[in-house]
């Protein structure tokens, strides 16, 4: 048995069941191998793009996104998407070939360890044949234990060697693993926190990641009725626990305003695996008077402010709540507060944006097209936001509790939206999906399109396509530069959709956009919708930050 099917055997073994990335030399042997043993090779048009698969695969997943690419040039279309999966916080592998350890002229040639470490993930390195099956246990075993990318590196000549233990049964990292455990409250801390929550008035809970996965939705339910508190969520859990109706939507630049006129009287916030970073507390302007619990598994987190909470819990948020539950129960603590009809009357209206603006001819007002969407299309449809500009109007206005929701917001940065789509929908067997992203971000991986059409995955791409870089755009006409060095024309992109081999159409109205969504609905398929929306309606976020305006 060679180095490279050592290889292949063990991610086998480590339960991957689908690679993203492009074939070359340093990898083609490896590839190879892993189809005769069954696993799905999904060739995507850019190296970034596959990562950007593995990224959405691996983010929603119980076994990390695997990707792989070539040597050298191959290695370094990654860094972008390698960064946004380090702060995403990805479990992911990816396999990269390297140049031959014994050629230091090969034209491919790269220090991959050093890439590793500026793109913020960690380095395995199989820099001899006995190494293989060590490499691949520890790169997965860091991936799922640090939930990070990781990058396997094998040389072209170390892969064709021998293997020398052909005979020595793999031992996936999953065995190395303890049997996980919730972290069981400190009783002591569970006290105090029901003292702070007994001598407070108006309370917020904010539901993050760390909540949703513990499984604590019903009993955050249970205690938001039983202590009045409203109940928002981070970025990344948009919608979650909105059956209940004094959901607010999220806690930051991306609330309501009438979300953030409420957080203004709060006297207590209480963080369930939330971080409470400076985006969800809006740099301290969410709640200027309430004191801070937060609950996570770390053994402690600073605030985004660089405090922290007044009282830190570390445990399970199921856990958590169920004793803080147990605890208010002994003191008979039952509390009106924001659940009142008055708050419920304003909740009502609180994602309409009635802003007057003068839509350009042909175009049509986005905030019109996000709500079209929330209402006709249907919940178990899952949703992708993209980033850039334009997904400031669907992040806010769209509030249909979905199938699934995932954001792109991780890095600041653009192009990630449809790869990730694609990725996350292998991961949950493609089911329909899909993407709201901008026309610049769509445009950099859009032959990943043709990806989704070769896969026959059931996506809908709406484009809101206001042909500029819009959040420059904005930001030059707020700063009185010359705005319109952020124009970019683009073609038809219904059309070139229709040219990759999947549908498209042009909307320039509601009507057009409601015979498109129908169309998709009835019988889901590889879709691009151009929408041309208006470049006169801002934002709400943009409102706020750069016109500093009351929205």
């Amino acid at each position: 048995m060679k180095v490279y099917e050592a290889l292949a055997k063990a991610f086998a073994a480590e339960g991957t069941k689908t690679v993203f990335g492009m074939m070359g030399d340093a990898n083609m042997y490896w590839m190879e191998e892993l189809d005769k043993l069954g696993v799905e090779l999904v060739e995507a048009r850019h190296e970034g793009g596959g990562l950007a698969m593995a990224d959405g695969y691996g983010r929603v997943h119980a076994d990390p996104g695997v990707c792989t690419t070539t040597s050298g040039p191959g290695v370094t279309q990654l860094a972008t998407t390698l960064v946004v999966a380090a702060r995403a916080r990805t479990p992911l592998v990816a396999f990269i070939g390297e140049a031959p350890a014994g050629d230091p002229s090969y034209v491919q040639r790269l220090d991959q360890s050093r890439f590793a470490e500026a793109c913020e993930a960690a380095f395995v390195h199989v820099t001899t044949p006995d190494l293989a099956y060590d490499a691949v246990q520890k790169a997965f075993y860091i991936a799922r234990t640090e939930s990070r990318p990781v990058l396997i590196s094998a040389p072209m000549d170390v892969q064709q060697k021998p293997f020398p233990d052909a005979d020595d049964e793999y031992v996936p990292s999953t065995e190395l693993l303890a049997p996980v455990r919730p972290i069981f409250p400190n009783p002591e801390v569970v006290e105090q926190v029901a003292d702070l929550v007994a001598a407070s008035e108006r309370i917020v809970i904010v539901a993050g990641r760390g909540a949703e996965r513990s499984g604590a939705g019903d009993e955050i339910l249970r205690l938001a009725q039983d202590t009045g508190a409203l109940i928002a969520t981070t970025l990344m859990t948009k919608t979650w626990l909105s059956e209940d109706e004094f959901h607010v939507g999220i806690s930051g630049n991306y609330a309501t305003r009438t979300a953030i006129e409420l957080f203004q009287d709060a006297d207590l916030v209480i963080a369930l695996g939330a971080g409470l970073n400076k985006y969800t507390t809006n740099h301290g302007y969410n709640y200027p008077m309430a004191k801070y619990v937060q609950v996570d598994t770390k053994h402690h987190v600073v605030m985004g402010d660089g405090r922290s909470a007044d009282i830190f819990l570390q445990a399970d948020a199921r856990l958590a709540v169920q004793e803080l539950r147990a605890a208010l129960e002994t003191r008979g603590v039952h509390h009106t507060g924001y659940r009142t009809p008055d708050v419920k009357e304003k909740l009502a209206t609180a994602w309409v944006d009635d802003e007057p603006y003068d839509v350009e001819e042909g175009t049509v007002d986005p905030r019109d097209v996000c709500t079209t969407l929330d209402e006709q299309v249907p919940a178990e449809i899952g949703l992708v936001i993209g980033g850039g500009q334009n997904i400031c109007f669907s992040t806010i206005l769209m509030k249909k509790k979905r199938r699934s929701i995932l954001m792109n917001q991780h890095f600041g940065c653009i192009g990630q939206g449809l790869t990730t789509a694609i990725g996350q929908m292998f991961a949950t067997g493609k089911q329909p999906t899909f993407l709201m992203e901008g026309d610049a971000g769509f445009m950099m991986h859009l032959p990943e399109f043709e990806t989704a059409v070769r896969s026959e995955l059931p996506l809908l791409v709406i484009v809101m396509n206001d042909q500029l870089l819009g959040a420059e755009y904005h930001k030059a006409v707020a700063k009185g530069l010359n705005a319109e060095l952020a124009r970019i024309s683009t073609p038809d992109l219904g059309e070139v959709g229709r040219a990759l081999g999947g549908r498209g159409s042009l909307v320039r109205s509601i009507a057009e956009l409601e015979t498109a969504i129908a169309e998709f609905v009835a019988d889901p398929a590889p879709t691009i919708v151009d929408v041309r929306i208006s470049t006169q309606v801002i934002s709400i976020p943009y409102r706020r930050l750069h016109f500093g305006q009351e929205a």
